[in-house]
């Protein structure tokens, strides 16, 4: 049985699988360079000049971060030793969180750092298959290269979900805790479930290679090699129980069309929240799967109560 049509803005974020990216793909393309440009406007650049347009400019530093041979975007808005990361959803832009960066490092004091995933915004394009591995890969270098290696503050939202698990199991002490928002969940990605998400994507991907030089088409194409055999591992990952964790899981889900994946949707947010004592469940009421831009304000204050909870 295949999806019913979801959201196509969700689904490319959403499962940072295939049928998020597919079901997202709109989002992808809306995702211009317009986007990045605003971004940029906050921004100081790799030789450390800031624009005079915004107090935030002055405080947030452009660095170009080298990992095998690409370069990514990360952008450093300095405070204290403890440190926010802010990790996008599939095809979206370190701008995701333009509204959020500001209030949170003023309300925290923390450094708060976002960046653009390979591919997207100033971070170069890396031919090939997505691969979970390779993202983990690019997000350790750059926040070790920043000078990052504990006590950090892991804000993920939809496919991030898989790095932010990935990043946690392997490295547990880098990490303080987790506010991982509407996020792919390994619980959530089982034999039944991976072929559904397989089929619902197949038609996107199809179209999608028509044209595979448009960014949006090669982000899709990109996230379908592989995807079955890479999410059967996904669901393997097992999360450490020294790191706490708080699962912000949107009221509609990714899978609006969809009463069935919905429904495996919210019991995989809820089996992982309640899978060890430090973790917990909390529904953003209203919103859709884009919770950061449906609710932002939800989204701070959840930071910052996960933040307050290890400082």
């Amino acid at each position: 049985m295949s999806l019913t049509s979801p959201n196509r803005r969700s689904v490319n974020r959403a499962l940072s699988a295939l049928a998020l990216v597919v079901v997202g793909i709109g989002a992808v393309t809306a995702c211009s360079d317009d986007d990045s440009a605003a971004h940029q406007s906050t921004t100081q650049d790799d030789t450390g000049s800031a624009s005079p347009e915004t107090s935030q400019a002055v405080r947030t530093k452009l660095r170009m971060i080298d990992n095998g041979g690409h370069r990514l975007a990360f952008y450093v808005t300095k405070g204290s030793s403890s440190t926010i990361v802010l990790d996008s959803g599939g095809g979206e832009y370190s701008s995701q969180w333009k509204e959020i960066v500001p209030e949170l490092h003023a309300a925290t004091g923390a450094t708060v750092i976002t960046y653009d995933r390979a591919g997207l915004g100033k971070s170069d394009v890396v031919p090939g298959p997505w691969k979970v591995q390779s993202a983990v890969s690019d997000l350790k270098a750059g926040l070790e290269q920043l000078g990052v290696t504990r006590d950090v503050t892991l804000v993920s939202h939809s496919q991030a979900g898989e790095i932010a698990n990935y990043l946690a199991q392997d490295n547990p002490k880098m990490l303080s805790g987790a506010l991982l928002v509407d996020a792919n969940l390994p619980p959530f990605f089982t034999d039944e479930e991976i072929p559904r998400l397989v089929a619902a994507a197949q038609p996107e991907v199809d179209a999608a290679k028509k044209d595979p030089e448009k960014p949006a088409n090669r982000q899709l194409i990109s996230t379908s090699e592989g995807f079955a055999a890479a999410h059967r591992a996904f669901h393997r990952v097992v999360w450490p129980d020294s790191v706490p964790a708080r699962v912000m899981l949107s009221e509609k889900t990714p899978f609006e069309g969809s009463p069935e994946d919905a429904r495996r949707w919210r019991e995989a947010a809820a089996s992982f929240a309640h899978a060890a004592p430090n973790r917990s469940l909390v529904t953003a009421e209203g919103t859709s799967h884009e919770v950061p831009t449906d609710r932002p304000d939800l989204v701070l204050k959840e930071i910052e109560n996960v933040f307050a909870a290890q400082h």
